[in-house]
């Protein structure tokens, strides 16, 4: 596709204009955090989700339609951008067809219910030359920064738990909580993330999963809310990750907190946001505070895209990252025999 140009900037270059976007399967949780950003950076002129109604407001925030059909949204094109949205087991078919059409795309996580979805994806779109990105926000964010100042991992913990599964249902997302259509719980949700930040920072030439636990105990539901995942690095390296969704409904939102050890020292980041650091080479210790909220990541994430989508995306997340990190949270779903598409009991 052709860089497109407007106006010089303050700084004397080209601005690349706004893309002409769709988002697909907009009554996603995160597009309420995409917004503010989408109104400022992309021409988004149709918004898509099976429940029209439900995203009237959204729709009227960017100045754009609305329509309920994905087939519809796809061909009331040409489209610059698009954004894939909505429950996973459409994902694989939608992300297809945008790259039949040759349109940039950026798809959530998980990108499809098994790794052979999200293959497909990624060696259809390199075939025909589609760019694709994927929003794993932590990466480059405050964390992933502090995390850092110890050197590649060699001992890494990331623990995020969040509220409960009830809030898909108050966010207009009930599929989230049917296997069937969501893949699993909090660790095909939230684990990517995490997953991500280690094998980005590792230094190992492959890293494999050495244990998994999956639990639905605490909420009794039909996906997981407790996940524990350890992972090996050839290298001698490991990450233990542990994603949930035990944390009340509360205005906290969450609990998070994340260690790491490495050749520069030991980084230990609590849930207020605390840093402390201590330097392997004399012991001597730092303390400093970041922002460990995640949700204004996406804005940030936002404004990447509408800088990079003439040029490929370049520097964000790939389809073949994606499809790394994922083939290490299916294989926890393997591993600790939990039934992820229906028909039988949890393991408690």
């Amino acid at each position: 596709m052709e860089a497109a140009e407007g106006d010089p900037d303050r700084g004397g270059r080209r601005a690349v204009r706004r893309p002409r976007t769709v988002v697909l399967g907009a009554r996603h949780w995160h597009v309420p955090l995409y917004v503010d950003a989408w109104a400022e950076t992309h021409d988004v002129v149709l918004v898509q989700d099976d429940a029209p109604d439900q995203v009237a407001g959204i729709a009227r925030r960017l100045g754009a339609s609305v329509t309920g059909e994905v087939a519809a949204a796809l061909d009331a094109g040409p489209w610059d951008l698009a954004y894939v949205f909505g429950s996973h087991d459409r994902m694989s078919e939608i992300c297809l067809a945008l790259v039949d059409r040759d349109v940039p795309f950026v798809v959530e996580k998980p990108g499809g219910l098994g790794p052979d979805d999200v293959e497909r994806i990624r060696d259809a779109a390199a075939s025909a030359g589609v760019a694709a990105t994927v929003p794993f926000v932590q990466r480059g964010g405050p964390v992933d920064q502090a995390l850092s100042l110890a050197g590649a991992p060699t001992y890494q913990r990331a623990s995020f738990v969040a509220g409960p599964p009830e809030r898909y249902l108050d966010a207009g997302c009930p599929w989230m909580l049917d296997p069937a259509r969501s893949g699993g719980g909090c660790l095909v949700n939230l684990g990517p993330h995490f997953v991500d930040l280690f094998l980005r920072r590792s230094g190992a030439r492959r890293v494999e999963l050495a244990a998994a636990r999956l639990s639905a105990s605490l909420h009794r539901g039909d996906v997981e809310d407790h996940a524990t995942l350890v992972l090996a690095g050839d290298d001698g390296s490991e990450a233990i990750i542990e994603v949930g969704y035990a944390f009340p409904a509360s205005a906290a939102k969450r609990y998070c907190s994340y260690t790491s050890a490495g050749g520069e020292g030991y980084v230990d980041i609590g849930t207020t946001g605390q840093v402390s650091f201590t330097r392997a080479a004399d012991g001597a210790a730092e303390s400093s505070f970041v922002e460990v909220d995640s949700d204004p990541l996406y804005d940030v994430f936002v404004r990447r895209v509408s800088q990079t989508w003439t040029e490929g995306f370049a520097g964000l997340p790939t389809l073949s990252e994606l499809s790394e990190t994922m083939r290490l949270i299916w294989a926890a779903y393997e591993q600790s025999s939990v039934a992820v598409s229906g028909g039988q009991p949890w393991l408690r």
